[in-house]
């Protein structure tokens, strides 16, 4: 297993993360939110992800930028939890929700329990 996160299993498309908003089921692992939904997509990967982190909860992008490289490597690290036998694809946002900034096993904790739910 390679630990890559290449560009095509970015969410970047407008429309995909709309409908992910309109049609998509959550899951919650603080301080990590998760929307995911089946849906055909063009890209090659089988799974598109997103990051976000509310500007109400961090003013600051400094911080908002240092949270989603955390939550990006912990999906980087542990993105292989995922079942491959699957063959429909999906999209996935993941929402930041907590208060303070955790530090990266923080992180990696609920990313690991979020992806063992999905």
């Amino acid at each position: 297993m390679t630990y890559q996160f290449p560009k095509n299993e970015k969410l970047k498309s407008r429309k995909l993360i709309e409908a992910l908003f309109k049609e998509g089921k959550t899951l919650k692992s603080f301080p990590l939110l998760v929307y995911f939904l089946p849906i055909e997509h063009t890209s090659e990967a089988l799974l598109q992800v997103g990051f976000s982190v509310p500007k109400r909860r961090f003013k600051h992008a400094v911080d908002r930028n240092r949270i989603k490289r955390l939550m990006r490597e912990a999906y980087r690290l542990n993105k292989n939890m995922l079942p491959e036998k699957h063959t429909k694809k999906h999209i996935v946002m993941f929402i930041y929700q907590g208060q303070q900034i955790l530090d990266f096993q923080g992180i990696q904790k609920a990313m690991i329990s979020v992806l063992e739910k999905i």
